[in-house]
């Protein structure tokens, strides 16, 4: 089941931001993160704010319909606009994602974009961006979103063989995802990412080199491969406790990473974040840069998380709590979080040692600055990019990049 909300402060029924949270808006990219929690079925390693129709029966009433829902977010990304009053942003980037959007009619995603283009505008280089399963769409309804203004794409592949899928409870075929970016490079999409995980039980070596090969010949321009984490309380965890599968061991998610870049780079992806690699600059993902250069975005839905100049807040996790707020006017927020100058410095070299261009040496402290340099002697960090002031991870450094980062925040 879906994982615990933090704790935080009330946040207002009218939503309201702190003076602070507002104040340089207009120097800061603004986009909106629209979460659909509807699943067909429930897969085995996921802990996200998903719900199936199962599990939604009886407690959520007609308002967790799902029939309903296209309304129901546009009622919040009014609620944005209400909240962020003169704001004269217009959206840098859109990302819809669950759960499994596609089980919304495309009608209703286009809806909810135009939604945001009503209340806030669109910039002309927007990226839109919604996640897929390959066996909710085909070319008419990928034809719908691209009609409507979505111009980038991302398929949940996970892997090529059919044994792995079947441990991670997918329900695809083999060769739909591949499939998939054909079709919606013929319905105008110019951008496409395949999401593959690696590490999953009794998948070997040459089944994830097979895997990225099938993901290569799709021809996608994007690829974001994941390392398997086991969540508490989901299916797989309960099956490795009970020893039917074993635990996939850090070195196995080593490997497999290593193999990764170099089938990835070989064919032309360079990676630009850890889990993520790109053909091209136009090919990377704004909307998670927004994310990891610590950017604004609101984050529209049950359970969604948004960020603010500093102050950070989530919604309500159930879809009915979620419809139930908005439908009588009050903001769906569960708790929230004012982030002082230490929380954001931290975090920005949390998530920035991640991307290619790392993260400046000026953001570490004493001790941090001695921990990187620690790292470089240990070829954990590229010399070059050192000397001009930033630390950028080595390969070996993105091997061992949450260590890295837990000395360099000291």
């Amino acid at each position: 089941m879906p994982s615990a909300l933090p704790d935080g402060e009330p946040v207002p029924a009218d939503g309201a931001l702190p003076a602070s949270a507002l104040a340089g808006a207009a120097d800061r990219p603004l986009g909106f993160y629209l979460h659909v929690p509807y699943c067909a079925t429930r897969c085995g390693y996921c802990d996200f704010n998903t719900y199936t129709a199962t599990e939604l029966r009886g407690t959520g009433g007609v308002l967790a319909s799902r029939d309903n829902y296209a309304q129901t977010l546009t009622d919040e990304i009014r609620l944005a606009r209400k909240v962020l009053g003169d704001d004269p942003r217009e959206v840098r980037t859109v990302f819809v994602g669950g759960g499994t959007p596609t089980l919304l009619a495309a009608d209703d995603l286009v809806r909810m974009l135009g939604a945001i283009r009503d209340e806030f505008g669109l910039a002309p280089d927007a990226e839109v961006t919604t996640e897929a399963n390959p066996e909710s769409v085909d070319p008419a309804y990928l034809a719908t979103l691209r009609e409507g203004g979505f111009n980038r794409i991302s398929f949940g592949m996970q892997s090529a063989k059919q044994h792995v899928l079947r441990i991670l409870d997918r329900t695809h075929t083999p060769g739909r995802p591949e499939a998939c970016v054909a079709e919606a490079r013929a319905a105008g999409f110019e951008h496409v990412n395949l999401d593959l995980i690696y590490g999953t039980p009794g998948e070997g070596d040459d089944d994830w080199r097979a895997s990225l090969r099938a993901a290569l010949g799709a021809g996608p321009d994007h690829i974001s491969a994941y390392a398997l984490i086991v969540e508490e309380g989901t299916q797989l965890a309960r099956r490795i406790r009970r020893g039917e599968i074993p635990m996939t061991d850090d070195d196995v998610h080593a490997d497999r990473y290593l193999i990764a870049e170099e089938l990835l780079s070989a064919a032309g992806f360079d990676w630009y974040e850890v889990s993520n690699w790109a053909t091209s600059d136009a090919g990377r993902c704004l909307h998670n840069e927004l994310y990891w250069r610590g950017a604004d975005w609101w984050g529209a839905g049950p359970g969604a998380h948004s960020h603010v100049g500093g102050v950070r807040w989530w919604n309500v996790k159930h879809p009915g709590a979620y419809a139930t707020a908005l439908a009588s006017g009050r903001s769906p927020g569960a708790g929230r979080e004012l982030l002082s100058d230490e929380d954001r410095r931290v975090e920005r070299i949390l998530l920035e040692l991640r991307l290619r261009e790392g993260v400046p040496l000026s953001l570490l402290k004493e001790e941090g600055l001695a921990a990187s340099r620690r790292a470089l002697g240990e070829g954990l960090l590229e010399e070059g990019p050192y000397e001009e002031g930033r630390a950028v991870l080595t390969l070996r450094g993105r091997l061992l990049a949450d260590a890295v980062v837990r000395d360099l925040v000291d």
